[in-house]
């Protein structure tokens, strides 16, 4: 065996070594091929979140993402409200919209941004604790309402909910 051989075999080892001493598979100790999201919970109960805005129907459209969100990328299963370990109430605080670039020679807007803030707890009805709780979480989206591509202002709201709901899910992760 040549010595450059050697070295190249020395060298795969090395990090076969550091790779191994890595992984662990308590996530807190090093990476993990595990789920990140707690074992101790195995139902969560989301009720339609509440929405004291002029902008109708966006509480049903996020409490249905997150729904989908969370069967889709967590180990739980949603259940109704006697029936769940855990709860995800939400307040919708606020939805605009707002202007990121106008025309140059009309004045019309050109690209709009939907923004839509939410306060939610994540709570574990066996004993009361709160597990998780923000204020002031946003997501937006951007479209364009201009002629030629005349995107209606659904496409920008159904982005900003979309990001939203998966933004929301992934704080449900455990505290590293």
């Amino acid at each position: 065996m040549n010595r450059r051989t050697r070295n190249v075999l020395f060298t795969g080892a090395l990090l076969s070594c550091c790779v191994a001493a890595g992984c662990a598979s308590d996530p807190t100790r090093g990476y993990s091929f595990e789920s990140s999201y707690s074992t101790d919970v195995r139902t969560v109960h989301v009720p339609i979140f509440e929405n004291p805005t002029f902008a109708r129907g966006v509480e049903i459209e996020l409490t249905d993402a997150i729904i989908k969100e969370i069967q889709r990328v967590t180990p739980w299963t949603v259940v109704a409200a006697e029936s769940a370990q855990t709860s995800l109430t939400g307040r919708i605080t606020e939805a605009e919209l707002r202007r990121l670039s106008t025309g140059r020679g009309t004045g019309i807007a050109q690209e709009l941004a939907y923004s839509v803030t939410v306060e939610f707890e994540w709570k574990d009805n066996r004993t009361g604790r709160v597990l998780t709780s923000r204020r002031g979480f946003r997501a937006s989206d951007t479209f364009v309402p201009a002629r030629g591509v005349g995107e209606r202002i659904e496409h920008g709201q159904r982005g900003a909910v979309q990001r939203l709901a998966r933004d929301i899910v992934a704080e449900l992760r455990s505290n590293w």
